[in-house]
């Protein structure tokens, strides 16, 4: 009997509005903060309270064959993992995670990280759409496919704890649940992003990531500025001196070599598609202050330094007092956070000896310059796509969306896409997700476009169904 789709969106949108919503707005009232940024999380709990709420909505759902269960390795963030068996032992790997980025300044009055609102059709709050509804958008449309006339392959669903810190426990996840995994052919990811909300999105890259500390100390604490300027060098004038080594200024081109790539012609044609969809939605979906122009004016090229092009964000600070509490003080030291994205195929780790070499050496009036890197990610860019992939990819945007699917590269990092590259260099990927335009992950106002959610998750059913048909 062939999978009937009318029933399977109604199914969808039953089990979103009844189920998966009332989960989520509970789920964002978790302040689950990943541990990078949660140092205590294991004694502050919640982390557990969010991992305890999805595995109970998992294991309550009527799903043939389900299989759910925590596990734990020492000095670990927990693990979600869940199989159904399915026609074959041939395995779909589908992914999401459920830790958070921290509450970051800035929400309208209303809102907050930690307070679901639900307006109109978007559910506000963080980690609702990057990514906690994965878990439950990933099991409802193997629910629906198993109620409504389809099939599927085995199916394992992996829900980590980490991915906000930089997926640093999966590694040893995927290495003890080697032999449970199986042999994967098809990777299904949904904590990526959509050019907008009125067709599926298919991720083709995501940049790397390196990120550090920049520290220049010149003194063994402050004094006077009357009394030292003049004699004394800035720390942060020489913190000046030392980022013109890797950034020009003017126009904000990493200068560095290991950061650069040749970008194929394919990812530039994409580029143009995807320019010509958005029109000027590329450059004005971001809350520019009036004034202030794009770093580009040609569309295509903003798509590309998005998605293909390293750059250099500063994003934190220390050694400076809030403007009320600043004095006239020479301060002894300056320092700066540093988060450089990567082209999808530059090497992280080169990048990153790269960075400190430049930055460390003949420090300026002979400071003490220090940059201290924290754990790089590589990116990744997507194998050629099957054909049977594409076609279902087609089909599912234009049943669900009623517009054809649109391929786009990520600026964002997700460290387990490259790692699942590299263990199954065969398999097929769908990345993709609802962080659509304004939806803002990680800053203030974040929200999950609700309907966007219900035809994703058909979309999902779908390319399911078309794997075991293939």
């Amino acid at each position: 009997m062939p999978m009937d789709s009318k029933a399977v969106a109604s199914f969808v949108n039953k089990v979103w509005d009844e189920s998966i919503i009332p989960a989520l707005v509970d789920y964002i009232a978790i302040p689950a903060k990943s541990p990078l940024f949660d140092p205590d999380w294991e004694a502050n709990g919640h982390i557990e309270a969010a991992v305890q709420l999805i595995a109970r909505w998992c294991e309550d759902r009527d799903i043939a064959g389900l299989h759910m269960e925590i596990i734990r390795l020492p000095g670990c963030t927990p693990l979600i993992y869940m199989e159904i068996p399915g026609d074959s032992d041939d395995t779909v790997l589908m992914y999401g995670h459920l830790d958070k980025q921290p509450e970051m300044r800035g929400w309208r009055k209303g809102l907050s990280p930690w307070k679901p609102v639900i307006e109109g059709d978007k559910l506000y709050g963080r980690g609702g759409a990057d990514d906690g509804y994965a878990a439950f958008a990933s099991l409802t449309a193997i629910e629906a496919l198993q109620k409504h006339g389809g099939h599927h392959q085995r199916v394992v669903v992996l829900i980590e704890a980490c991915e906000e810190s930089g997926s640093a426990d999966l590694p040893h996840y995927i290495d003890h649940l080697s032999g449970r995994i199986g042999q994967v052919s098809l990777v299904i990811c949904l904590d990526s992003g959509a050019g907008d909300y009125d067709r599926l999105w298919s991720t083709t890259s995501l940049r790397g990531m390196v990120s550090g500390d920049l520290r220049v100390d010149v003194l063994t604490e402050g004094i006077h500025s009357g009394d030292g300027s003049g004699i004394v060098p800035s720390s942060f004038r020489i913190i000046r001196q030392l980022l013109e080594r890797i950034e020009a200024a003017d126009t904000g081109e990493v200068l560095l070599p290991e950061f650069h790539v040749e970008i194929p012609q394919q990812r530039r044609d994409q580029a143009v598609v995807v320019a010509d969809i958005l029109g000027n939605e590329v450059r004005d979906c971001y809350p520019f202050v009036e004034g202030v122009s794009a770093m580009h004016e040609e569309l295509p090229e903003l798509v590309l330094n998005r998605t293909w092009r390293p750059t250099i964000s500063y994003t934190g600070s220390g050694g400076l007092p809030e403007l009320g509490d600043a004095g006239n003080v020479l301060r002894p030291f300056s320092a700066l956070k540093l988060s450089f994205r990567l082209p999808p195929t530059a090497d992280s780790e080169r990048a990153s000896n790269a960075v400190q070499e430049v930055l460390e050496e003949n420090p300026p009036s002979g400071a003490t310059v220090c940059f201290v890197a924290e754990k790089g990610a590589d990116g990744w860019n997507a194998p050629p796509l099957a054909d049977w992939l594409g076609r279902s990819l087609e089909e599912a945007s234009q049943k669900y969306f009623g517009n054809p699917p649109a391929y786009m590269g990520e600026g964002g990092t997700i460290p387990f896409m490259g790692m699942l590259g590299e263990k199954f260099p065969e398999a097929q990927f769908v990345i993709t997700g609802v962080l659509g335009p304004a939806s803002n992950a990680h800053g203030p106002n974040e929200f999950l476009h609700i309907p966007c959610g219900k035809k994703l998750t058909s979309c999902v059913a779908h390319v399911l169904q078309s794997h075991a048909e293939r």
